[in-house]
């Protein structure tokens, strides 16, 4: 049985909305889940209940934010409080795109660790829940061990005691959030150096892992495994999971099962069903039959809960 070891679902931005989470928690109820990145300004200026919404079923849940002003993620802390959704508040210090670092948001906070350390002391003022941070192990030329060893050293200070580390740095000009998640080589060892410099604080490790095995290979040198794309392309992996806790993984017909009375309770919400498909495509990833229930539930303008049953039990008959 597992036990002080997590693995977590990364944020992600169009991916990781309320109607996945609620997905992937069906193949596993020890995984943290986490939202997509969410600005400051979304929630102080606009509909805060909409883009901080929960279905209920997710927790344990974190709720990950963009911004660099320590009041403002200070009053976002304290809106989404008042929804008491969320298990933990994390600050995005990773994210490489144009159009966050415009806002000052993601990885090119790493430059400013006292920047980072005053939000989380602004942050822990509104509440009791615990305060992480997501980061890359560098930016451009600071790439060095040292200068992220000193990023978390002045953050933590702040009392900050979770980090999770991408382990690639993110190039800020020139590569793509996609080929920045690809090109710079991964430097796992960077992490594990951090957890033996760092042994009471909780490392987190996150880049290119993609099957139980590798997971398995982490958690002896750190505290956590976040996985991204390949829990969302292929979520049976979530599943597979189960083995680190020692309990039984569901079957695809149970999750398939659960899946079809999530989306009536979404339909008789008005839910557009077409629109929260694209979410389940890797449902049956590696089964036969898997690319005939993609083609059924993609690029369709409305779907019925009777044909993606249907769907679904053409699959299952197939591997019964």
């Amino acid at each position: 049985m597992m036990t002080n070891k997590r693995i977590s679902l990364a944020p992600m931005i169009d991916y990781t909305t309320m109607d996945f989470r609620a997905f992937a928690r069906l193949f596993n109820p020890y995984i943290h889940l986490y939202t997509e990145m969410i600005s400051t300004s979304a929630i102080l200026k606009g509909d805060a209940a909409h883009v901080l919404r929960c279905h209920g079923s997710e927790n344990p849940v974190v709720l990950q934010l963009g911004g660099s002003n320590p009041d403002e993620m200070a009053k976002a802390v304290a809106v989404a409080e008042q929804i008491d959704a969320y298990d933990e508040y994390n600050i995005n210090v990773g994210c490489p795109s144009d159009r966050v670092q415009h806002n000052k948001i993601g990885a090119c906070l790493m430059a400013e660790p006292k920047t980072v350390a005053d939000m989380v002391r602004a942050m822990k003022n509104h509440t009791d829940k615990p305060v992480t941070v997501k980061h890359r192990i560098g930016i451009d030329h600071f790439d060095s061990y040292e200068f992220m060893r000193d990023f978390v050293e002045t953050v933590a200070e702040a009392g900050c005691t979770h980090f999770i580390a991408h382990a690639r740095i993110a190039w800020l000009q020139g590569l793509s959030p996609k080929q920045n998640r690809e090109i710079p080589p991964l430097r796992y060892e960077d992490v594990y150096r951090l957890k033996q410099d760092f042994p009471e604080l909780i490392i987190e490790i996150n880049g290119g892992i993609d099957h139980l095995a590798a997971i398995r290979e982490h958690l002896t040198q750190v505290d956590g495994v976040m996985v991204g794309r390949a829990f969302y392309h292929n979520p049976y992996l979530m599943a597979e999971c189960h083995h680190l806790w020692g309990s039984q993984p569901p079957s695809r017909r149970q999750v398939f099962e659960n899946l079809m009375a999530y989306l009536k309770q979404r339909a008789d919400e008005g839910a557009n069903l077409a629109t929260l498909t694209r979410h389940y495509l890797g449902l049956f990833q590696g089964l036969s039959g898997a690319r005939r229930w993609r083609q059924d539930l993609s690029g369709k303008s409305s779907l019925t809960l009777d044909e993606i049953y249907q769907a679904g039990e053409r699959v299952l008959s197939q591997n019964d």
